[in-house]
């Protein structure tokens, strides 16, 4: 889970260039109101201050600003027809090259089990923060994909890695990947893709862990955040939605023995 956070501090870390105060002062400057506009505008009321209250849907955003963040970025792909484990073991069976691909594609699955179903299933059976110098935290994955409260605390300036463990059933999964998307304050300030990778059925789960990343620091890094997590394939059938918040602060929370 990329947590790249844009924050008006000398320190930018993951992912974000450092940015020196004049820069800032230069942009600042560049962007205030000609004097010429102030006059024109010195009738005009001025707007009452507003209590604001963060609810759930300014706290995460909206679905349709990630779907057209997907639609700007990428485009569609057309895919073709999907088949079971047993029609791709037949086609080009005459093939000894491509029979071959497919065996070692395939590994040791049970056709006889699996190769009826055409729709692949992915369950995300483990999530894990793995810091150097510290125990793994291990997050247990609800049902609803909605964990309560913090779901976990980061210490900042601290390098992790996110690592997750899951299982294929049924068919081939094909190009499983991960998205995340970051807020604060209900303001987006990290948006991510990883690709995982094509998976065939096996009975032993596959594991996977993220490149490492680093937390932001200062003061206006820390604080709380919420976050999107999903795990989607080539069709866009989503396998995972998880809306959390978590928190970065000054050190990590003391582990539990």
């Amino acid at each position: 889970m990329s947590l790249e956070v844009d924050v008006n501090s000398n320190t930018r870390s993951m992912g974000f260039d450092e940015k020196n105060k004049e820069e800032v002062s230069e942009t600042a400057a560049a962007t205030k109101t000609p004097p010429n506009e102030e006059e024109h505008n010195v009738d005009e009321p001025k707007s009452a201050g507003i209590s604001r209250k963060m609810s759930e849907s300014s706290l995460y955003g909206t679905d349709q600003e990630e779907e057209d963040d997907e639609e700007t970025n990428e485009r569609k792909i057309e895919l073709g027809p999907q088949y079971t484990l047993k029609e791709q073991l037949e086609k080009d069976k005459d093939d000894e090259s491509l029979r071959r691909w497919k065996e070692q594609l395939l590994g040791a699955v049970d056709i006889e089990a699996a190769g009826e179903t055409l729709e692949p299933e992915v369950k995300i059976l483990s999530l894990e923060i793995k810091s150097s110098g510290r125990p793994d935290i291990v997050l247990s994955v609800p049902e609803n994909g909605k964990p309560k409260g913090s779901w976990f605390t980061l210490k900042e300036g601290s390098r992790y890695s996110l690592q997750f463990t899951f299982e294929v059933k049924n068919n081939i999964v094909s190009g499983l990947k991960y998205t995340n998307t970051v807020w604060k304050t209900g303001i987006k300030v990290d948006s991510s893709k990883e690709m995982i990778g094509t998976f065939s059925p096996q009975t032993e789960p596959y594991t996977h862990e993220m490149p490492e990343e680093t937390t932001p620091s200062g003061m206006f890094a820390r604080g709380s955040y919420a976050a999107r997590s999903k795990f989607v394939d080539d069709d866009n059938k989503c396998y995972l939605e998880i809306n959390y918040t978590f928190d970065i602060r000054k050190d990590w929370l003391p582990t539990k023995n």
